[in-house]
Order: structure tokens, then sequence, then C-alpha cells
């Protein structure tokens, strides 16, 4: 038996909700148009390398006509990838170690003590990051190599520590500003040295930023080519100028060779930043603790 609150006819808040469409407006669509077109092509230039990297002849069709591997044991013999691995990483850890140990402290007078020139002092940090590296690499190889430095493993760290110890300070200044300094004051209060501060109060606190710092650096230093080129030699060379100079030197080399070494190159950069990512968190860079 119905009655008349069954026969009701329901209300707008007993109907079930209407699902609506994405709408976009036609610029949103104009940029999601370019931005698929752009990683469309993207992707075509790396599945390209990549099947020619693996090819042995592939002139008028859609694939290669075989497949090999050897191209990476040839391109590995040829350009001496062993040493210019050993040299890359080399490098890359060196400015990683020397731009923590001298950045940090400086971060940390940044952070917590005020003094005049410093405005004009975070200027002259934030231009090596600003500018171009071509745009001081050059006066900067001129000086390596009057004092003779250039073309070596030392002169090469030199050249990269110029925008890696600025990049530190700017990533580790966020982090030491969310420590509240009362921490640092209780600990002193309660009897602790300043050696004890730095190892037992600030250091646990500041590893996440360190490992942040860390990593990034590493993938900048691992990617820079300007100042790396300006200032190596034959022995200080690290992959992605070997890269270069493979690809513009003179001589006939086989492409596929060249492939694999760039396929190599984008290879260790993808980990690099697939680690950055797993470990750094973005907004943790540009964080400020409050007035």
């Amino acid at each position: 038996m119905t009655t008349a609150l069954d026969r009701a006819p329901a209300t707008r808040s007993d109907r079930p909700p209407r699902r609506r469409g994405l709408v976009l407006r036609p610029g949103a669509w104009l940029t999601w148009a370019v931005l698929g077109f752009f990683f469309l092509n993207l992707l075509g230039v790396i599945a390209t390398v990549v099947l020619d990297s693996f090819g042995r002849r592939w002139f008028d069709s859609w694939l290669p006509s075989g497949w090999t591997g050897s191209w990476y044991s040839q391109a590995w013999s040829e350009f001496n990838l062993g040493q210019v691995l050993g040299t890359t990483l080399e490098v890359t850890l060196a400015v990683v170690v020397i731009s923590l140990v001298l950045a940090v402290p400086a971060s940390y007078a940044l952070a917590r003590r005020s003094f005049p020139g410093k405005k004009l002092l975070v200027t002259l940090f934030v231009l090596p990051i600003l500018v171009p590296p071509i745009a001081y690499g050059i006066p900067l190889a001129t000086v390596l190599y009057k004092f003779q430095l250039a073309g070596s493993v030392t002169g090469v760290v030199l050249a990269n520590l110029v925008p890696s110890i600025p990049f530190v300070i700017f990533t580790m200044t966020p982090f030491i500003e969310q420590i509240d300094p009362t921490i640092e004051a209780a600990a002193r209060m309660c009897g602790a040295s300043t050696w004890k501060v730095l190892t037992r109060i600030l250091s646990p606190l500041l590893l996440p930023g360190m490992l942040a710092a860390g990593i990034l650096v590493l993938v900048r230093a691992f990617g820079m080519f300007e100042l790396t080129f300006l200032t190596s030699g034959p022995t200080s060379q690290t992959l992605i100028v070997a890269l270069f100079s493979a690809v513009n030197s003179a001589g006939i080399r086989a492409p596929q060779s060249i492939d694999a070494m760039a396929v190599i190159y984008t290879g260790s950069m993808a980990v690099l930043l697939f680690v950055a990512l797993r470990f750094v968190n973005p907004t943790q860079l540009v964080a400020r603790s409050a007035d």
C-alpha cells in the first residue's frame, strides 16, 4: 500500500547528483595540445636513438633490418667509457662533498645571523645560478689555465664548484630556517658546547636537507656541460663532454656506437633524476619559517 509520501515527487536534494563533464577553455586545449606535441616528439627522438643503438642497418624502413648489442661494447672500447665514467664519478662526488662542507656553514650563517652587506652577499651568491654558465665560464677557464689547473680533474672540480656552492646554500637555507633557534639555546643552557650542538642537535635535523642538496648537486654536476667542456682535458672529460666530442670531432664513426653512448648517458641521468625525485621533496626547498 503506497502513501502520499511515497507518491510525492523527489525533491532536488533527493535526486542523485549529476556528473559534470570536464570543460576546458580554448586556451587550455591549446596548452595541452602543445605539451602533447612536445612529449610526442621527445618520445620519438628517444625511441629512434634507442632503436638505432640496437640496430644493424637502418636506411629506408620503419625498423632496423636486424638487432645486435655489439654497438655498446664497441662504444665502450672506442670511447674509453670506463675511464670516462670513472672521471665523471670522481668529479661529481668531489663537487658534492666540497659543496656540502663549504656551503652548509655559510647557509647557517645566512639563516641565523644579520650583518652589514648580507643582501649584497646573497645577490653575489645568486648570480652563478641565474647567469648562464658560458657567460662566466670563459673568464673562469682563462684564470684556471693561467694557474695551470685547467685540463685536470682539479680544474673541472673547481669550475663546477662555482654554481654548486650557491645552489647548496639556497637549498639548505630553508631547512635551517625551519629549525627553531630555541632548541639550540636550550641545549647551550644545559651546558652543551658548540661542537655538541652541531653534532647532536643540528646534524640530525639537517640531514634531510643535506641529502636533498647533495643529490641535486650530483645531478647538476653530472649534466654540467659548459664549465666542464671549457676546463677539461683529454683525461678529465666527463660523460657529457665525451659524448659531445664523439659527435663533433673529426673522423668517421658508426652512428650506432654514438647512439649507444647517448643511451648510456640518458639512462644514467634518468636513474639520477629518479633517485632525486624519490628522496627530495620539492616543497621543502622553498619553505620558509614564519617571521
